[in-house]
């Protein structure tokens, strides 16, 4: 049976050392060894749903149910688990990203290791959310904007927010209507689906007007910086949090990860 190879040393030793010490040593760490790599690893639940294999709490916590007499070798709190319906409308399942062949996935909806996600259909998304109006406040050409990039990812943004009452209109472009939001998950969820839509706002910053635009804890200025990658961007300046590492302001709409934030000028 194939081991990871980061094990292969460890066990060699052992194996070597069970001749003189105890012939049953190997088989015994062996056994260790596959239980451990067992938990956190995949299984098939009831009729032929993707699982983990993870705690029962774990399961629980995280909106899973899980079954017995699937993850063999492992503690008997370690069970598998399934969670079938998921994410946007419950239209996706859990499953490892590496079984997921629309490669549309939705983070913080499925329990598990991290590469446990919910796995979305092709063809799904967001009904095309309404835009703001000038008498709100919003600015005509943050409401131009905006409906340039609802144009160009149909079905990706789930909503569009521009004012907001502030104490100081300097803190933010949303108080004057000159900035707008666009979110791409549920507030606070965390997930990867902006990172191409604040690229294209960078790639359009002409035709949108774009002052600077924000997304994963980092920014792209459109008066100083260079067209690069957004894993290329400079970190965001700390705001809640002083002397904050990596632009992080302690939550993921702080850190826009549920949102793209353009600012316009």
């Amino acid at each position: 049976m194939l081991l990871p190879i980061n094990y292969i040393p460890f066990l060699t030793l052992l194996i070597a050392a069970s001749t003189s010490v105890d012939a049953s040593l190997s088989e015994r760490v062996e056994e260790y060894v596959l239980a451990t790599l067992a938990e956190n690893g995949p299984c098939v639940g009831r009729g032929g749903a993707p699982g983990v294999c993870i705690s029962t709490q774990s399961c629980s916590n995280g909106g899973g149910t899980y079954i017995s007499n699937k993850c063999p070798g492992t503690p008997e709190n370690i069970k598998c688990c399934v969670k079938t319906a998921c994410g946007t409308g419950n239209k996706g399942n859990c499953r490892f990203t590496s079984n997921c062949d629309s490669g549309k996935t939705e983070t913080g909806k499925c329990p598990g290791p991290t590469d446990f996600k919910c796995c979305m259909p092709k063809g799904t998304g967001y009904p095309r959310p309404k835009l703001p109006s000038s008498s709100s406040g919003c600015k005509s050409v943050a409401i131009n904007g905006a409906k340039k990039i609802l144009d160009a990812f149909e079905g990706k943004v789930k909503r569009v927010d521009c004012i907001r009452e502030c104490k100081d209109p300097s803190s933010s472009d949303h108080c004057t209507g000159m900035a707008t939001d666009i979110m791409v998950a549920d507030g606070g969820v965390k997930t990867t689906a902006g990172e191409p839509i604040a690229e294209w706002v960078m790639h359009h910053r002409k035709e949108l007007s774009l002052k600077y635009v924000m997304w994963g804890q980092k920014i792209w200025d459109a008066r100083s910086d260079k067209v690069k990658p957004w894993s290329q961007w400079d970190y965001q300046a700390c705001t809640v949090i002083p002397n904050c590492k990596n632009g992080d302001r302690g939550s993921n709409t702080r850190n826009h990860w549920d949102h793209v934030h353009v600012s316009y000028r």
